[in-house]
């Protein structure tokens, strides 16, 4: 599989994600360090498509890594994680403030890993909040989005 990404294609990620992480919804006005990701790997046999490719804040990204998903611990069982590409937001998580809520077991194991509410990410949060630039105007049609 091709590494590369077109940088046409790069924008198109962005635009398509209103410069948030598709994961935790921080807008990138916030840091510099935000990447297109793919959602599944190369290794896993991702591809660089637009149907694989999520722009993702550098923790997210890197807390990631190339996994699929994670155990369940209250169930046992493997699940994935949330797929900005497939999946709508509103679905598997719920804003409380400044903590990202799990509702599903993909949203349980996808907060778990990615370690949305670290102390450090739920400061960062609730800053933004205080400022009123939390949860941006693009995130909010995600948290409110019905289809």
């Amino acid at each position: 599989m091709n590494r590369y990404i077109r940088k046409e294609l790069r924008k198109l990620i962005v635009e398509r994600a209103g410069c948030l992480c598709e994961y935790c919804l921080l807008p990138d006005v916030v840091s510099m360090n935000f990447q297109v990701d793919h959602v599944i790997s190369i290794k896993h046999g991702g591809s660089s498509t637009e149907q694989n490719l999520c722009y993702s804040c550098i923790y997210c990204n890197v807390q990631k890594g190339s996994d699929l998903g994670s155990i369940n611990w209250r169930t046992g069982e493997l699940v994935r994680f949330f797929n900005p590409c497939r999946d709508k937001w509103s679905d598997h998580f719920r804003l409380d403030g400044a903590i990202i809520q799990p509702l599903t077991d993909i949203g349980e194991v996808t907060a778990r890993i990615f370690d949305f509410n670290h102390q450090e990410r739920v400061i960062e949060r609730q800053m933004l909040i205080e400022f009123g630039a939390y949860p941006p105007p693009p995130a909010l049609e995600r948290i409110n989005k019905d289809n």
